[in-house]
């Protein structure tokens, strides 16, 4: 028997972020956090989910007029008028990668491997590759997993040392733990994601969650 949880709204806001409510989302998460899902699988959902959340991510993208000329007459018609960075935090940004890039594919991209050393009880930046400019352009900062915080806030940290434009965090769950911090070390930088989830265990990860994104991708075991 099928049941209406909710009305379906593209949108809503919770705790000053930005969450997806789409029903084929919240199906596809649903396939996420199901531990029987195969490596092979949860990779492609991913890359599913991350072409959705592309459009949303870029809703308030400027446009510009740009003349062309259709098999029938010449119109004027618009075009994304802004230069946009795409920088994935690894290893688990990269699963969202060429999701992200099938729906903008004039984006440029960065990477960024940062981890948090449990035993210094610090974060630990072990890469960092950007594009030659990135002055100025409006940033996707991409993670399937907000949960501390501390890797992303990181990240941040390092991108505005090069004076990037508006960064917005995109991600298919968040912690309010981690969304708290986020707003605390960076109110300007908004948060879309799929899902705010419940809380983090004493280990760090979000409950329910999903596990480990970089290990259900990649079929490895956690450390």
């Amino acid at each position: 028997m099928t049941q209406t949880i909710k009305a379906a709204t593209a949108t809503e806001t919770s705790l000053g972020c930005r969450v997806l409510t789409h029903p084929v989302l919240q199906h596809k998460l649903t396939v996420l956090r199901d531990k029987t899902t195969t490596p092979n699988s949860f990779r492609l959902v991913v890359e599913e989910m991350s072409q959705l959340l592309a459009y949303e991510a870029t809703r308030d993208l400027k446009l510009m007029k740009k003349r062309i000329e259709t098999p029938l007459e010449a119109t004027e018609s618009e075009t994304v008028a802004e230069s946009l960075l795409l920088i994935s935090i690894m290893r688990a940004g990269n699963g969202m990668l060429d999701g992200m890039l099938r729906v903008l594919p004039f984006a440029t991209v960065g990477h960024i491997g940062i981890y948090r050393d449990k035993f210094i009880k610090s974060t630990v930046e072990y890469y960092l590759r950007l594009p030659k400019v990135v002055k100025g352009k409006k940033v996707l900062l991409i993670d399937p997993l907000l949960a501390t915080a501390d890797t992303a806030c990181a990240a941040i940290d390092r991108l505005k040392q090069y004076e990037v434009g508006p960064i917005r965090f995109v991600c298919l769950l968040a912690a309010p733990e981690g969304i708290a911090k986020m707003k605390k070390l960076h109110p300007d930088v908004e948060i879309c994601t799929v899902s705010i989830e419940r809380e983090l265990d004493s280990r760090g990860y979000i409950l329910p969650g999903l596990g480990d994104a970089g290990d259900r991708l990649y079929d490895t075991e956690g450390a």
